[in-house]
């Protein structure tokens, strides 16, 4: 487990966490991760999350990072610690309302698109910064938002996924300032395996990290 020790030696300065992501590898193969203290595990799918769950310790913390379908989300609103990829005002009123009949807030973080990549998704980040001019994150009180998570353009140019880190560090810190300044707004979810050590430079503190975990 020498790649996984490196990366929470990597992270530890920075102060970031880490979400061990997980798609496509059985629980035998998940659980010397866990054994080595991490708790924090994403998912991109439903069903392979639930899976994951009901055979895994109770005490780690689930983290949906996938595309979330709206008629999937009360399969998940019982226990998951965090929904990361809250893309579209139609998915934060199914939360919503799930979390409500689970009797729970959910925290989740407002998935924000930096990439120039038609494949991506996220809001746009003007048309968040008008929907929470018009407090649209005060219609639904049983999500808790946490945050922003977002991912840069797949590709070896450093310089533009320094550039894009950089733009959602700059959207985190103003929708902090001006929209939840009296709330625990405090989690930048950005870094992935292949970019990760930029974004941290550029201020994450959290990073979703796969394939370097499993060798």
């Amino acid at each position: 487990m020498e790649p996984v020790k490196k990366i929470l030696r990597q992270i530890k300065p920075y102060g970031a966490t880490l979400v061990a992501v997980t798609k496509h590898h059985t629980p035998e193969e998940i659980l010397p991760l866990h054994e080595m203290g991490i708790r924090d595990f994403g998912e991109n799918r439903v069903q392979e999350l639930i899976v994951k769950k009901d055979s895994l310790p109770d005490d780690i913390r689930w983290h949906m990072i996938g595309h979330l379908q709206g008629k999937k989300v009360k399969k998940i609103a019982p226990f998951i610690h965090m929904i990361q990829s809250l893309d579209r005002v139609s998915l934060w009123e199914e939360i919503d309302k799930q979390a409500k009949r689970a009797h729970r807030v959910i925290p989740a973080l407002l998935e924000v698109k930096v990439a120039r990549e038609a494949t991506k998704s996220g809001f746009n980040p003007d048309e968040l910064i008008q929907l929470l001019h018009e407090n649209t994150h005060q219609l639904y009180p049983n999500v808790n938002i946490r945050g922003v998570m977002g991912m840069a353009s797949f590709t070896s140019d450093k310089d533009r996924i320094r550039e894009e880190f950089t733009q959602l560090h700059r959207i985190f810190k103003q929708l902090q300032y001006t929209f939840f300044s009296d709330t625990q707004f405090d989690i930048l979810s950005m870094g992935m395996s292949g970019d990760y050590p930029i974004a941290l430079e550029c201020g994450t503190n959290m990073v979703r990290i796969g394939s370097r975990l499993f060798p």
